[in-house]
Formats: C-alpha cells, structure tokens, sequence
C-alpha cells in the first residue's frame, strides 16, 4: 500500500503542481490582458484629457474673440448714435433760429406798424383838436369821467 500511497501522493503532488502551474499561466494569460486594457484605458483618458484641453482653450479664444468684437460694435453704435444726435441737434437748432428769426421779424413788423398807426391816430386827434376845440375838450371831459366811474367800481 505504500506503493500505492507513495504513487498516490506522487500523482497528488504533481496534480497540484500541474494545476498550480496551470494556475499561473492561466493568471499570466489574464494579467497580460488586463495591463494592456488598463493601458489603453489609460491612453484614452489622456487622449480625451489632452482633447478636452484643446477645445476649451479654443473655446476660450472664440469667447475673447467674440468679446472684442462686441465692444467694437458697441464703440461704433455708440459712435453712430452720438453723430446721429449731433444732426439732429443741429437740424433742430436750425429750425428752432429760423422760426425764432421769422417770429422776431413779425414781431418788429408788427410793432413799427403800431407805431405808424398809433402817430396817425395822434396826428389826426391833434388836427381835430385844432379845428374843434370845444368838442376835443367836451371829449377829454367825458373820457375823464368814464375812468372815474370804472375806477370806483373796481
């Protein structure tokens, strides 16, 4: 029996020793595949890292651009509004001093008119005065009384 034993254990120990070697180049056979994807998942991640980094500095470009050109567009609108202000100003302003010109003229004429009639109105009572005094004097009378009943009753 220890022939048998004996070959027993020896078959024991060499299953074990198989299975171990198995084992390990079963481990190996598996390790070997799980490096390479941990590698590539590694390489991925710093390709999409790198990528990321890329477009958000060009992104950060696009925005600064966009942020120069809008403050250009701002600086000329700004521009254009003041030079349009400015027209309208000096369009208003001239049509202001025409119709101010033309009231002042009006008004000058107007009043070298009441002028004229005002030294006609004076030099015709003076002409009646002298061809009728009696009457201009009656008239003075009668004009001075209408005031004095009008001042009483105010």
């Amino acid at each position: 029996m220890e022939n048998q034993g004996g070959r027993s254990q020896f078959a024991g120990n060499q299953f074990k020793e198989n299975s171990r070697n198995s084992n390990e180049a079963a481990g190996t056979a598996v390790s070997d595949p799980i490096a390479r994807g941990k590698d590539a998942i590694g390489a991925a991640a710093k390709d999409a890292t790198d990528s990321a980094g890329s477009d958000l500095q060009a992104i950060r470009n696009d925005l600064n651009h966009l942020k120069d050109t809008l403050s250009r567009f701002m600086s000329q609108a700004s521009n254009e509004a003041v030079k349009s202000a400015r027209e309208v100003t000096s369009t208003v302003a001239g049509q202001v001093s025409d119709v101010a010109s033309d009231l002042a003229n009006r008004g000058s004429q107007l009043a070298s008119s009441a002028g004229e009639q005002a030294k006609t109105f004076a030099t015709e009572l003076e002409s009646m005065a002298r061809r009728n005094p009696l009457g201009a004097l009656a008239g003075a009378v009668a004009v001075g009384v209408l005031i004095g009943i009008t001042g009483r009753r105010s």
